[in-house]
């Protein structure tokens, strides 16, 4: 199981993290990805499927035609863990961030 990030790491980890924030009364991480349209949107989403499902680290997401809202934490630490850094620096090269 992986650790949980101290308030310092987490804050430092989000410093490098364009568009992420921490989660109001919650241990998690948040971004929304606005895309040009639907497919775009969609095929962000199968990229990073396929990364969560090797990685058995799978996020909270939210997709609504060319928006993605995501949500990082993991469960069995009780929060932000490396897992969810790296879930989110992927993220953004695959927006293109």
């Amino acid at each position: 199981m992986a650790g949980k990030l101290t308030a310092d790491a987490r804050k430092q980890a989000l410093d490098k993290l364009k568009g992420w924030s921490e989660v109001n009364g919650r241990d998690a991480i948040a971004r929304t990805f606005t895309f040009k349209d639907f497919n775009e949107a969609f095929g962000f989403m199968t990229r990073v499927a396929l990364i969560a499902e090797k990685n058995d680290h799978h996020p909270e997401w939210r997709n609504v035609y060319k928006t993605v809202e995501v949500v990082l934490s993991t469960h069995d630490a009780g929060g932000v863990t490396k897992k969810d850094i790296a879930l989110a620096e992927a993220m953004n090269r695959i927006a293109g961030v």
